[in-house]
């Protein structure tokens, strides 16, 4: 979970400001290009969560046996999964149906 490893979901935000200028000001990326860039945003995010969760030290732990997930357990890593991922969750989301509602 980290730059090196699966943490693949640091490239939506990367590419967020990106993808803004080239939709709203430029004028380059349709509505459609727009939701494919959320539905990919979303599908790395849920790689990024569904990687957490296997492995945290549980009963589910899949992965990372050498070093679990300890982290995310003690501030100020736990605002990660308690805070951070539900707002990009809901930002997605939100976008989504903005965009769907204007086809």
């Amino acid at each position: 979970m980290t730059f090196e490893g699966r943490n693949f979901d640091i490239l939506a935000g990367i590419t967020a400001p990106i993808i803004a200028y080239l939709a709203f000001t430029q004028k380059k990326i349709s509505r459609n290009g727009l939701l494919i860039w959320n539905f990919i945003c979303l599908a790395l995010l849920a790689n990024i969560v569904v990687n957490a969760f296997l492995s945290v030290p549980s009963p589910v732990q899949q992965f990372a046996f050498d070093q679990p997930n300890i982290a995310i357990l003690y501030v100020p890593f736990s605002w990660l999964p308690t805070f951070v991922v539900p707002v990009v969750l809901f930002a997605h989301l939100a976008s989504i149906q903005q965009l769907l509602k204007k086809i």
